[in-house]
């Protein structure tokens, strides 16, 4: 009965789907360039950015596109149909020498699992057009094996954590990273993440108008497995690859640009988050104080990999110190983050204080 109960559920969904969604999906996927962008669920809104080149969700938490999960030749169309506007490519030099750095891009990475993300995410950025940029590489870890890999035009900081059983702490790399920059503007980036060739120049559109902290991206596309085992080996054929999740609203999370000043104006990151979750959220709260441009309109590429610890456990220690933290006004805490000495090569603020 539960089995038969199950069957019959997913029917129900696969026809609303074929029904309700498929056209919707066909029309603005066929339709002129950047209409897609408004492809959402049958339940949430959008609101469209001054410039119509994105879109911000009108609710607070991340959601996946349930239609590609049913029909997944549509998630494999979105994709297609967003890097054709927007293209990944990869370079193991930068497409652009610069001259004077406007941008910034800051990575944060522990360990040798993760090489071959970091490595293509490194390629991507590589590939910026129309953008003068540079990359700072923050290494967490006891020792740094990372050294002998990277390209050329990275800029390595290693930060050997103060206890070698510390769990990574992203707060900590951006603070540490956000003193080596030398952009006007910087992006908080993830080591699994694929850019298009014109993020940065995208970002710095914005800028340019007076915007202080950008939340650039409408959609990530989530690659399996073997789809990211294939762009390890090939990073120019994304264009064959069915996401296995579409991921919309991300804010704070996976890449965030913003001014140095305005990333000073409101204290940095919160190092007290140790270990995963909790972070990018409790800083998006804080960045609401600024010019902010939450209309996103661009897609980026997930690398797989094992979930972190902690990831689905609304219980870890992570989610309950944000909740915590969240009663507190954020213009509270951003005078208590300004008082704090953080950005230390030596650890971050929080070591040895009660969490």
């Amino acid at each position: 009965m539960g089995r038969r109960k199950v069957l019959m559920g997913n029917a129900r969904s696969l026809l609303g789907v074929l029904l309700m969604d498929l056209p919707r999906y066909w029309w603005r996927l066929a339709a002129a360039p950047g209409t897609y962008l408004a492809i959402c669920n049958r339940n949430e809104h959008l609101e469209a950015a001054p410039d119509v080149a994105g879109y911000r969700c009108q609710w607070q938490w991340t959601s996946d596109l349930h239609a590609p999960k049913q029909l997944a030749f549509l998630g494999r169309w979105l994709l297609r149909r967003a890097l054709a506007d927007h293209p990944i490519s990869s370079s193991a030099t930068l497409a652009e020498r610069p001259t004077h750095v406007r941008l910034s891009f800051i990575i944060g990475h522990r360990g040798m699992a993760r090489l071959p993300h970091l490595l293509a995410t490194l390629g991507s950025i590589a590939s910026q057009r129309g953008a003068a940029i540079e990359c700072i590489v923050v290494e967490q870890d006891v020792d740094s094996q990372l050294a002998p890999h990277l390209p050329s035009w990275v800029r390595l900081v290693h930060t050997p954590p103060p206890a070698p059983d510390m769990p990574y702490c992203r707060s900590w790399t951006f603070n540490v990273g956000a003193k080596f920059a030398t952009g006007d503007v910087m992006v908080l980036h993830d080591n699994d993440m694929l850019v298009p060739t014109d993020y940065a120049a995208w970002i710095l559109q914005r800028v340019a108008i007076g915007y202080q902290v950008i939340n650039p991206k409408r959609y990530i596309f989530y690659l399996g497995q073997a789809d990211t085992d294939r762009a390890f080996a090939n990073r120019q054929a994304l264009l064959d690859f069915t996401p296995e999740v579409i991921v919309q609203n991300l804010e704070g999370g996976g890449s965030v640009a913003i001014t140095r000043s305005a990333f000073d104006e409101i204290g940095g990151m919160d190092e007290a988050f140790i270990g995963w979750g909790g972070e990018d959220n409790e800083f998006w709260d804080r960045a609401q104080v600024l010019r902010a441009w939450p209309w996103a309109g661009l897609p980026l590429v997930h690398l797989w990999h094992e979930a972190q610890p902690g990831k689905h456990d609304a219980s870890y220690h992570t989610a309950r110190l944000y909740e915590q933290t969240m009663q507190t006004s954020a213009r509270k805490r951003i005078a208590q983050l300004r008082a704090r000495e953080q950005g230390r090569l030596s650890g971050p603020y929080s070591n040895g204080a009660a969490h």
